[in-house]
């Protein structure tokens, strides 16, 4: 049982979902596919291959991010250490040990298509509170089953998956929490590429200089920029 692509899930309330629909395709430079699921769910459209970024239309709370795995063996798949929440016919959600999120799907044969931008959505962040982060990482590692390695900084590990993959995971320790997901950038000029987010409508929220900035969209969800070569398609 493999992992053969990953999604990133915007999710907003239904109040907020427009204007962030809005600013993540203007700043992605993506177009919408038709809705489904009596709207609750579309795709951004990248210019070519396939799509790695899904929005959704969720009912409460704030605006958020969660992940999406898809297998070649859903029917088979299990996930040790994980709690059930639902299961269909074609999605199963489920909890980590940390409280986190997230879906497997089956795989539908998307494919990895490089594109040359100086900016891309390649990476989702789990955000790990101290206490659990041992126990929360070693599920994602046995899960994925990618390498897991440190960072440069004391309270970053990276898991990295094939190169068939449009995204890699990061395990961040934040303290006292609370667990979560969200999406970083990588980006070739920080400065430049948050200058033109601000102009779509987003907010910077903290700046590292040389490493780092962290942004919110209009509907209220935080994410980051990066500096780091972009090499996942975009």
């Amino acid at each position: 049982m493999t992992i053969r692509w990953v999604t990133g899930f915007l999710d907003s309330p239904a109040g907020l979902a427009a204007a962030g629909e809005r600013f993540w395709l203007a700043v992605t430079g993506s177009v919408m596919s038709p809705r489904r699921g009596g709207g609750t769910f579309a795709t951004l459209l990248p210019p070519a291959g396939d799509p790695w970024l899904r929005v959704q239309v969720v009912g409460d709370g704030p605006a958020r991010t969660h992940l999406d795995l898809h297998v070649d063996d859903f029917a088979g798949f299990e996930v040790p250490g994980a709690r059930v929440v639902d299961r269909q016919d074609d999605v199963m959600v489920l909890r980590s040990p940390a409280g986190i999120v997230f879906c497997v799907v089956p795989w539908s044969g998307e494919k990895i298509v490089a594109l040359d931008r100086s900016a891309v959505v390649d990476q989702v962040c789990l955000d790990i509170p101290d206490q659990l982060y041992e126990v929360e990482a070693a599920f994602w590692t046995a899960l994925t089953g990618w390498a897991r390695t440190p960072s440069g900084a004391p309270e970053f590990e990276h898991l990295t998956p094939p190169p068939t993959l449009p995204m890699k995971l990061l395990l961040q320790r934040v303290g006292a929490g609370p667990a979560g997901m969200h999406l970083d950038w990588a980006c070739t000029d920080v400065p430049g590429e948050v200058a033109r987010h601000e102009s779509l409508g987003a907010t910077v929220v903290r700046r590292v200089p040389g490493d780092w900035t962290t942004l919110r969209d209009p509907a209220g969800r935080e994410y980051c920029l990066t500096a780091r070569p972009p090499r996942r398609p975009g």
